[in-house]
């Protein structure tokens, strides 16, 4: 006899659905499994004739076997567990054969253990509108899906009761979720054009680069952008989660932006994305539609940093394998701090520098001139005085985050971010003559490249959004040269 069902993997950031087929056939007693199957998937043979005798079930001694459809598409994980259970026990007529999602590890007692992929099952399961069973822990962020038909449960006997229609369906309990307290930029003390670029940035999504010597507050400052940002909309929230999935982590579909921030000591993979084995996503993935933070920029390998490039420009990572390639999101917000130089007192009003000439540029070069070039703002975080450390709190995230709502809100109104406006988008939008011929004398002065001369025009719109201004005044344009400092 025959049964299939459905399961799913994750390619890259992206469900796709598996079709696990059983074909249940003569008297030797063999267990086959196909369809590029890993260690973990191949050793589900042993697991599903444990969980079937210790659900009160006979599992069928005749010849089985099991494919996992496409065949050319590498399988890896215990997830495919249940749903290879509940297909044998279809094809042997323990069971009827209904159209179902299924995931789930199954432990040697029959319990379902919840699987990596339950979010992506969700998704695949309302695309075909047919139920999803998954274990009750994955419950509550799979039923997070709009139109997933989600049903928890415990035990593979369960499961096969419900697919028999011989047990009621149990609700989908909600998951309660902490989240730790966003940082409020009130913490920071000082700092005026510092903060000031930190909500141009939040407001623009523009790439901010931090630089000055060590404890005058880089690291705070950018842990205090992501709170800054408008909640992720649902779609956001879901690619987002997807990313998280596929990468082994749980996030659920959670609307505040992400943050992350990897060590200096992260690996090319770690941080662009790959692997050895299926592509797991990097931390600029991870980060996709909220904050990367690379804190002690300077102490990246200039390999890792020179790779970023391209995901910065393009919002995505291509990650190419025998047979398959793999796109990534990358729509990341990148903040950077480093020291100026190995010492991090270059500059510096109080303690002398220690550094050679060649040690400092030798530092810096680890910085490429293309990778600098890609970041809007560029501002110089400066040692405080007594008297700044012991002044009141500035403005707080809860007045800042108003305003760059209501300015990302006139950039939605016209299609896009200001980051990301084309060179024609910006000759078709306003700017006073005097601004544009304070433009023209900055190009010749400050040797603008092409690329810089449009960031600086799209940092000026960003400001003139924020002034609630239709057009892009000589004061805004003034504003966005400042604050694209050099180094």
């Amino acid at each position: 006899m025959f049964a299939e069902t459905t399961s799913v993997t994750m390619v890259g950031a992206e469900p796709r659905p598996v079709r696990v087929e059983a074909h249940v056939g003569g008297a030797k007693d063999v267990f086959k499994l196909s369809g590029l199957p890993d260690t973990a998937v191949r050793e589900a043979k042993e697991r599903v004739r444990a969980a079937v005798a210790s659900s009160s079930m006979s599992f069928p001694a005749r010849h089985i076997t099991v494919n996992l459809a496409p065949a050319d598409l590498p399988k890896g994980g215990a997830d495919y567990d249940l749903p290879i259970a509940l297909c044998v026990l279809g094809a042997a007529g323990t069971i009827p054969a209904r159209p179902i999602v299924a995931l789930g590890e199954l432990a040697l007692d029959g319990t379902v253990r919840a699987g990596r992929g339950s979010l992506g099952a969700a998704i695949v399961a309302s695309r075909m509108g047919v139920p999803c069973l998954v274990a009750d822990e994955a419950a509550a962020e799979a039923s997070s899906v709009a139109g997933a038909d989600v049903v928890p449960v415990r035990t593979l006997a369960e499961a096969a009761a419900l697919v028999a229609g011989q047990a009621r369906r149990r609700p989908v309990e909600a998951a309660s979720r902490q989240r730790p307290p966003v940082p409020d930029l009130a913490d920071v003390r000082g700092q005026p054009l510092a903060r000031r670029a930190l909500e141009v940035a939040a407001a623009g999504g523009h790439h901010l680069f931090l630089h000055g010597p060590p404890g005058s507050g880089k690291t705070m400052l950018a842990r205090r952008l992501a709170g800054l940002l408008p909640p992720l909309d649902d779609q956001q929230a879901l690619e987002t989660a997807c990313v998280w999935t596929a990468a082994g982590r749980g996030r659920g579909v959670d609307h505040p932006p992400p943050f992350r921030a990897p060590h200096h000591t992260a690996s090319l993979a770690a941080l662009i994305g790959g692997g050895t084995g299926a592509v797991v996503p990097g931390e600029i993935s991870l980060a996709t539609h909220g904050v990367l933070f690379l804190d002690e920029l300077g102490e990246f390998p200039a390999r890792s940093l020179d790779a970023l490039r391209q995901p910065l420009e393009e919002g995505q990572v291509v990650i190419a394998r025998r047979g398959l390639s793999v796109t990534l999101p990358a729509g990341v917000q990148l903040v950077a701090a480093t020291n100026p130089c190995p010492c991090g007192y270059a500059g510096d009003r109080i303690q002398a520098c220690r550094c050679s000439p060649a040690d400092v540029h030798r530092y810096r070069r680890r910085i490429s001139g293309p990778l600098f070039d890609r970041f809007d703002l560029r501002v110089a975080v400066r040692r405080l005085s007594a008297e700044e450390l012991q002044a009141p709190p500035g403005e707080t995230t809860a007045a800042v985050a108003p305003r760059v709502a209501a300015a990302r809100k006139r950039q939605a109104e016209r299609g896009t971010l200001n980051r990301d406006l084309t060179r024609a988008q910006l000759d078709a939008l306003p700017m006073d003559p005097a601004a544009g011929d304070l433009l023209e004398r900055a190009v010749d002065r400050v040797g603008l490249t092409g690329r810089g001369f449009d960031r600086i025009r799209r940092v000026a719109r960003t400001l003139a959004d924020l002034d609630e201004a239709e057009t892009v005044a000589e004061p805004h344009l003034s504003e966005a040269l400042a604050l694209r400092g050099s180094w």
